[in-house]
C-alpha cells in the first residue's frame, strides 16, 4: 500500500514556520492569503489586537466569475488594495500562508502592490 503524504499538512507546518518569524502590527499589519480549488481569500490582520481589518475574496458581491484562476486573484488583490487605502492602510506584511509564491498567490500580490500597497 502506498502512503500519500497529505500535503494541506505540509502546507500548515511550513506556515507556522513563516508565522513565527512575521506578525502584523497596526502600523503594518499583515496581509494573509488563503486559496482553496474553487477561491481565494486575503485578509488584512493586526496581530496584536486579533482584528482583521480588511477582507477580500473571489466571494464578494463586487466579483464577478470563476474564483479559482490567476484572473480571480487579481481582482481580489486589486480589491483588497481599495479596501486597504480606504482604512488609511499603506504598508503591510505579506503572508503567503505556506503557498509557494507562484500562480495565483503571485498574481495577488502583484495586483496588490499596483493597487498601492508597500510590501
Amino acid at each position: 500500500m502506498v502512503n500519500k503524504q497529505d500535503k494541506n499538512k505540509k502546507r500548515l507546518k511550513r506556515h507556522k514556520r513563516v508565522r513565527s518569524k512575521i506578525s502584523g502590527t497596526a502600523a503594518c499589519p499583515r496581509l494573509n492569503v488563503f486559496r482553496s480549488t474553487s477561491n481565494i481569500y486575503a485578509q488584512v490582520i493586526d496581530d496584536i489586537k486579533g482584528s482583521t481589518l480588511v477582507s477580500a475574496s473571489s466571494l464578494d458581491k463586487e466579483f464577478n466569475g470563476y474564483g479559482g484562476n490567476k484572473e480571480a486573484a487579481k481582482q481580489v488583490g486589486a480589491l483588497i488594495a481599495k479596501r486597504a487605502l480606504e482604512k488609511g492602510i499603506t504598508e503591510v506584511v505579506f503572508d503567503r500562508g505556506g503557498y509557494i509564491f507562484h500562480g495565483r498567490v503571485k498574481e495577488l500580490a502583484e495586483a496588490a502592490r499596483e493597487g498601492g500597497l508597500k510590501f
